[in-house]
């Protein structure tokens, strides 16, 4: 079921790598002779479908529900990518095209993000919760590390130039027909069954799970009475009904949320999208060469998920959550004044990124942790959607002002030590608020972490429909 599951970061991971790697054979003229900012476009249009996607589908998803939109999410950006390695020739019809293909494909992504959060969290017992969940955020990573092993053939050289890239796009789409077809047997949300009337069903996809569990030779517990809450169906929750909930019920969840959200964003758009441009400009890496250099990168961001997260369920949220953004954030500014000084190669500056990246990997994982978790049921997906979207908003500044920073044509390390250290201010802000409204959600239902609205005494009315 995870794996399954958290696929979907995998495929993004891979998407934004290749789509970053790509962007510079498509302005050859033998490719497609697309002009630098017409090319570098092509990752803004790609996260502005995310963002549409994450809306339109995090709606779907609280109203449909979370299986439902598997396949669908999936299915869209299998049409995107894969329609996008058949670019026609050069031309502004075919740049339009491209441009058009790639928002699609970021919108099957930005729609999985919240179908997949909600279901994770809502079938993961509380005590591996948080463990679970940023271990499959983190598996972006994976999928980064995967296209940079993948593209290096296709881009060069060893396969012609008008073919490689057109490969490169069709990988995610290959990865995701397996994908399709293991995700036919992922039960529905119990939760969100429930919430929906449909009771013989939620006891149907329980009783599913835990057969499977029994088979494996597991004893589970009777739940005892006390534990019994009611739920009453209730109408189609939209987004008015969710903006009641952050700026009316949950106002300094909804800060530190979209503090986590955007502080992580604006650190990882700006540092990833520009970190090719830093290898050719300061430390003279050819721009064919830019790959290998993105596998440890990716590994590093990969790993540190994986072993921090079981301390999010055992320490807690709030100490792990604020000493990953202070963390990662101390360590980003000693690689400033490090960077300045001169101290770094294209390898040792490969490696202190691996480091800071380690604990900021987990940190960020965290942050879709945190708002899939804080908020009631029947808004989940739509919360996880909105905070996203604002995230990559804000975050998408990140890599015009580091390219500003830059300036391949007159490279000044001052210039470029500033936007690091600014990097580390912004991630101590986001340490700063969840040590002041983390929420400790550890090892704790999700109806005890977040009432259901029919709690809170919010009205429902037809109009959020």
């Amino acid at each position: 079921m995870v794996l399954a599951l958290g696929v979907a970061w995998v495929l993004d991971g891979l998407e934004i790598t290749i789509a970053s790697n790509v962007a510079d054979k498509l302005t050859t003229p033998d490719v497609l002779g697309l002009s630098t900012a017409a090319a570098g476009a092509l990752a803004s249009v790609y996260l502005a479908g995310e963002v549409v996607g994450a809306l339109v589908f995090g709606r779907l998803s609280d109203r449909l529900g979370r299986r439902n939109l598997f396949a669908v999410t999936l299915i869209v950006y299998f049409a995107g990518s894969a329609a996008t390695a058949l670019t026609p020739g050069a031309g502004t019809a075919s740049i339009a095209y491209l441009y058009a293909t790639r928002f699609v494909a970021g919108m099957g992504i930005g729609g999985e993000y919240a179908a997949i959060n909600s279901a994770i969290d809502e079938l993961i017992p509380a005590r591996y919760r948080g463990r679970v969940d940023i271990a499959v955020n983190g598996t972006y990573w994976g999928g980064a590390a995967l296209a940079a092993v993948l593209q290096v053939p296709l881009l060069d050289g060893t396969v012609s130039p008008g073919l490689g890239w057109r490969v490169a796009f069709l990988i995610g789409p290959m990865l995701g027909l397996g994908i399709i077809l293991v995700r036919r047997n992922l039960p529905e949300s119990p939760r969100w069954q429930l919430m929906h009337g449909r009771a013989a069903q939620a006891e149907a996809s329980i009783a599913y799970i835990e057969d499977e569990v029994r088979a494996s030779g597991r004893t589970l517990p009777e739940v005892p009475d006390e534990a019994a809450i009611v739920i009453r169906p209730s109408l189609d929750h939209g987004y008015p009904t969710l903006l009641r909930v952050l700026f009316a019920t949950y106002p300094r969840r909804a800060i530190l949320g979209a503090t986590l959200m955007i502080t992580q964003s604006f650190l990882y758009n700006a540092i990833f999208f520009t970190y090719a441009t830093v290898l050719s400009t300061f430390f003279a890496v050819p721009s064919g060469q830019t790959s290998w250099y993105y596998i440890p990168f990716a590994v590093g961001n990969l790993v540190g998920p994986l072993v921090l997260g079981p301390l999010f369920d055992r320490i807690g949220r709030r100490p792990m959550i604020s000493g990953c953004y202070l963390g990662s954030g101390l360590l980003l500014a000693i690689n400033a004044l490090l960077f300045r000084a001169g101290v770094f190669n294209a390898v040792t500056q490969t490696i202190a990124w691996c480091v800071i990246f380690f604990v900021a990997s987990a940190g960020a994982s965290a942050a879709y942790l945190t708002v899939s978790e804080i908020f009631p049921l029947e808004v989940r997906a739509k919360a996880i959607a909105v905070f996203f979207a604002i995230a990559q908003g804000v975050g998408a500044l990140g890599p015009v002002l580091y390219g500003a920073l830059i300036d391949k044509h007159h490279p000044d390390p001052d210039k470029l030590m500033f936007g690091y250290l600014l990097g580390a201010v912004v991630m101590a802000v986001g340490g700063i608020v969840e040590l002041a409204l983390g929420v400790p959600a550890e090892n704790r239902s999700l109806e005890d972490v977040a009432g259901l609205l029919t709690e809170t005494g919010l009205p429902t009315h037809p109009t959020d429909r």
